[in-house]
């Protein structure tokens, strides 16, 4: 019979399907957590003491949730690179130092592969952290340390299929990370600085006077009638206006217009000087993007003027940039 040939199940029974697999995989990450005790804090330990690389290293479904935790250490902190264990045998070796730190990924415990690499790891004096589903394989006895990520089944109805077991070692991989970039005192910025092509890496390394708007700003006069301000601010799609006073810059934004409108039976009458606020909020060019976007998120404007000293250089904003 081929596979085309089988029954197909109602729709009910197939999210009966994915809530079981659901809990079977929740379950199997939960029972972790009291495993998570001496060898767990010893190997975070020793990896902080390391002067090498955490080299990740694991075959098939173990190989790709192996790739995710090698690239999860390298962003917060821990240097780290995956190594195919059977290109390892064939020559990739050559990429590991005596100074590196091997963490070794098999559910058996027996991965032929990772086995065989085992003599040279020792040989070469690496240190070895094995994450398993069995304290007594060959793997887990040579290791220096070991993470149990045994799991009472697989999610797979015919308790096959790697599931609840990638899940519980992705999982772990997980905490040791973390637990590693805690120590280190990793901060936003140290993550912003690995992560430069992400929206929060730009957010957190980028300056005010990187992306400060400073063509075409929407001055106007204290004296400025309402409806040349709201055609100013209309050109230049900020939302403001900024007024140039005898004591400095004030600003009109939208809101201001708003409340004019509801306040005066006639809005077209009003200036700019009956309106304005003097004294609005203001950045060093020099501030960084997130401490003004968190400023102007306390304060609920979108916009900030950007000064050094008594001048204006520009104005940024948490919207998106005006077109054209």
């Amino acid at each position: 019979m081929s596979f085309s040939d089988a029954t197909v199940s109602t729709p009910r029974k197939h999210a009966e399907a994915g809530r079981r697999v659901l809990l079977a995989e929740a379950q199997g990450v939960a029972d972790l957590i009291e495993r998570v005790g001496a060898d767990f804090d010893a190997a975070v330990e020793d990896i902080l003491m390391s002067a090498g690389r955490v080299i990740v290293c694991g075959m098939g479904k173990s190989g790709i949730i192996g790739r995710k935790i090698s690239s999860t250490l390298a962003s917060t902190g821990t240097p780290s690179f995956f190594m195919h264990p059977a290109e390892a045998l064939h020559g990739d070796l050559g990429m590991a130092t005596n100074t590196d730190y091997f963490l070794g990924i098999s559910n058996s415990g027996e991965t032929q592969e990772l086995v065989a690499l085992l003599p040279f790891l020792l040989d070469n004096g690496n240190r070895i952290l094995a994450m398993t589903g069995n304290p007594a394989s060959t793997l887990a006895s040579h290791a220096t340390f070991h993470l149990d990520v045994s799991v009472a089944e697989e999610a797979c109805s015919l308790n096959l299929a790697p599931t609840s077991s990638t899940t519980a070692a992705l999982a772990m991989g997980d905490a040791l990370a973390v637990a590693l970039m805690e120590a280190r005192g990793f901060a936003p910025e140290n993550f912003a600085r690995l992560h430069p092509g992400g929206a929060l890496g730009r957010r957190l390394l980028e300056r005010v006077n990187d992306v400060m708007i400073t063509k075409k700003l929407p001055w106007t006069e204290p004296s400025e009638g309402i409806l040349e301000v709201v055609r100013k601010m209309s050109r230049s799609q900020l939302g403001i206006a900024l007024v140039a006073t005898p004591d400095g810059t004030a600003i009109i934004t939208d809101g201001d217009i708003r409340r004019a409108v509801q306040a005066h039976d006639d809005v077209f009458s009003l200036i700019a000087a009956d309106i304005m606020t003097v004294g609005p909020l203001s950045v060093a060019p020099t501030t960084r993007m997130n401490d003004a976007l968190a400023l102007m998120d306390s304060h609920r404007v979108s916009s900030l003027l950007v000064v050094s000293g008594e001048d204006v250089l520009g104005v940024v904003t948490n919207q998106p940039a005006p077109r054209g």
